[in-house]
């Protein structure tokens, strides 16, 4: 217990010591954020997509998706608690029919039933329900193995991992926990491929593309809106056409400044 509330302080202070000149009013930790982007980044270059990549070419697709489909049982099983609690009584009842079907006819949820039979999934975390019980705005935070995230989001992940869960029925060991989590990432991993090329190329900046993304996806689900940043002030096209009575603000005003040369785009 003492070595967890060391932990979380020495966060909480390297967290504060990095919250300087922010470029963003969602994300005051960016220069620990970018950091540990670049970590996840080297990480799943040299490491996830390998083995994403080997496990494509060794698992037939049908066993992909029926291992995709038992871990997204298990989610299940957290969503009926979140949305109880988060008084979503028909949802938490959609979710119930959804795990008992695919639990009992689904060979413990390695077949999807349920969604051809009309019960959606409604993935819900415990971030959902912090968001439902007013923690509604909450800081970008990205975290080391797990990616995007929030401070609000990463304190529901973490109590979710603390407390016993129906994963627990499927490991007793560490060892068998790095092995229950290591499949689940490097199955979710091999969905994703493919991906990484088009955030190269639709973003200079693919840390910021990723952290907006993320955002505004989250802003959407929990039903809030993100901060504004002060500074971009909205435009008024009024002031930039002039009057149009004026025949002089027909036309813009010549200017002695030359115009800038944009630079290049790199690679």
């Amino acid at each position: 217990m003492k070595s967890l509330r060391l932990f979380t302080a020495l966060t909480v202070l390297s967290l504060s010591a990095c919250a300087s000149n922010p470029n963003s009013p969602y994300d005051p930790y960016e220069p620990f954020n970018r950091s540990m982007y670049s970590f996840n980044t080297s990480l799943d270059r040299n490491v996830l997509k390998p083995a994403a990549e080997g496990y494509r070419m060794v698992t037939p697709r049908p066993l992909r998706t029926a291992v995709g489909n038992f871990y997204g049982n298990l989610q299940d099983v957290f969503s009926i608690l979140n949305n109880t609690l988060r008084a979503e009584p028909e949802k938490a009842l959609n979710d119930l029919m959804r795990v008992s079907i695919n639990s009992t006819f689904g060979l413990f949820g390695l077949i999807d039933i349920a969604t051809p039979a009309g019960l959606v999934k409604n993935r819900t975390t415990l971030g959902d329900t912090f968001a439902t019980w007013g923690w509604k705005q909450s800081d970008y935070l990205m975290l080391p193995f797990f990616g995007p995230s929030t401070v609000r989001d990463s304190s529901g992940l973490g109590v979710s991992l603390a407390i016993p869960g129906p994963e627990k029925l499927v490991y007793s060991t560490p060892t068998e926990a790095v092995g229950f989590y290591g499949l689940y990432g490097i199955n979710e991993r091999e969905r994703l491929l493919g991906l990484e090329k088009q955030l190269d190329e639709s973003s200079l900046d693919a840390y910021t593309f990723t952290r907006d993304a993320y955002m505004q996806m989250r802003a959407k689900k929990t039903g809030t809106q993100l901060p504004q940043d002060p500074d971009d002030e909205e435009i008024n096209i009024d002031d930039l056409v002039g009057d149009p009575q004026d025949p002089a603000a027909s036309a813009p005003a010549a200017s002695t400044q030359p115009l800038p040369i944009p630079a290049p785009v790199q690679p």
